[in-house]
């Protein structure tokens, strides 16, 4: 939980040719004092898309069976039958929800006293999990009973206590990313390994620090599809790092006009990735009108680049007008396909990138008193990265 929360793009990733078929079968047996477990659902990513299988349970057990084009984590939730049909089980997460790693191979899995309490047999890749996940207990604990604090601060209104808690949870959340990263370096081999480095990388990746680790996977691993695609972000943000010329695109504005990037050049500019849909970006609007209208005079613009729908233009320049965002917008309308967010590597929005009169990146990612200060310091000192 940061001081702005995200919106991540969850679309399926490209796909790439691969040979490599993995058929996995999984086999579970569920005893759960006084629950009549009805369905069990299993949901995980092969193709490059979202899969989710559902079975009846019969005498306690049930199965599933498919083809994995790599390792993948999956979804396990059950649903309960009810003696009187007009009560449905209320759906509870810690208890009706279990993570288990799928590979090739024949998995069982077995839950006792309740779904979520698993133990997991034949895959390698479940036990390094539940390995890593034991180490940070500790860690996410810690995390959880703040989110909870946060909750009882919201009820109350009591904002200081909120911006208190989400400090310490954005510290938290640094502290289990490097743990991560640490994990990952001292086992680069292993059967989780990709999936960790992807977690420490996050959304906003840091190609100097992520590329080097990357080239320590193993090369079987660096063939799956996610790992391909993985290598393009790394790529991608590589460009986009503090201290890189930003690439240059062209998109049209609210009146269809060609809008250059370069054209603003001599001028700081901030490039603000939103869309009209996105409530967290609605959310910081204001700080972003309040930071222009500040240091719109002051040799400062910014470039808002939509990630609004196909066919919604509507409601693209609603928000503009009703957000009282007057300055430049472009968009292709093409939701995550919008070309320029593709050529970032944008995943997650809001996000923005600060430029310097050359051109360059020398910030990512400010918001609310930090924009504005950030902002200042460069504008005020007439600074040059």
């Amino acid at each position: 939980m940061k001081k702005i929360l995200f919106i991540v793009l969850l679309a399926p990733f490209a796909l790439h040719a691969q040979d490599v078929t993995l058929p996995f079968k999984l086999s579970g047996k569920i005893k759960i004092k006084g629950l009549e477990p009805a369905k069990v659902f299993l949901q995980y990513r092969t193709g490059g898309e979202w899969k989710t299988d559902s079975i009846e349970v019969k005498g306690n057990k049930y199965s599933f069976s498919g083809n994995l084009d790599e390792p993948v984590q999956g979804r396990l939730r059950v649903s309960y039958s009810s003696e009187e049909k007009s009560v449905k089980e209320k759906f509870r997460s810690k208890r009706d929800l279990a993570i288990v790693f799928l590979e090739t191979g024949k998995i069982k899995v077995s839950s006792i006293d309740s779904f979520s309490n698993i133990k997991v047999k034949g895959s390698a890749a479940h036990t390094a999990y539940q390995a890593v996940t034991k180490q940070l207990k500790p860690l996410t604990e810690k995390r959880q009973k703040l989110v909870d604090d946060w909750y009882a601060a919201n009820e109350k209104k009591d904002d200081e206590a909120k911006k208190e808690i989400e400090e310490q949870i954005d510290d938290l959340d640094g502290q289990i990313r490097e743990e991560k990263g640490a994990i990952f370096r001292k086992n680069p081999r292993s059967p989780i390994a990709l999936t960790l480095l992807k977690e420490y990388a996050g959304w906003d990746i840091d190609a100097d620090k992520v590329q080097p680790l990357f080239n320590m996977l193993p090369e079987k691993d660096k063939k799956y599809p996610s790992a391909i695609t993985f290598k393009e972000d790394i790529e991608v943000a590589a460009k986009t790092g503090i201290g890189k010329i930003a690439m240059d695109f062209t998109q049209n504005d609210t009146l269809d006009n060609p809008v250059q990037l370069s054209s603003f050049r001599g001028r700081y500019v901030l490039i603000d990735f939103w869309a009209s849909w996105c409530g967290p970006c609605r959310v910081e609007n204001p700080n972003v009108v309040k930071v222009f209208n500040k240091y719109k005079d002051s040799n400062f613009h910014i470039v808002g680049v939509s990630l609004d729908r196909p066919g919604q233009k509507d409601k693209w320049l609603k928000a503009i007008h009703d957000d009282h965002l007057t300055w430049t917008h472009v968009s292709d309308l093409k939701f995550w396909d919008n070309e320029v967010a593709q050529q970032y590597g944008i995943k997650a929005i809001p996000q923005n990138l600060l430029l310097n009169p050359e051109g360059k990146i020398i910030a990512k990612n400010l918001y609310g008193e930090e924009l504005e200060e950030k902002l200042g310091a460069f504008i005020g000192d007439k600074k040059s990265f």
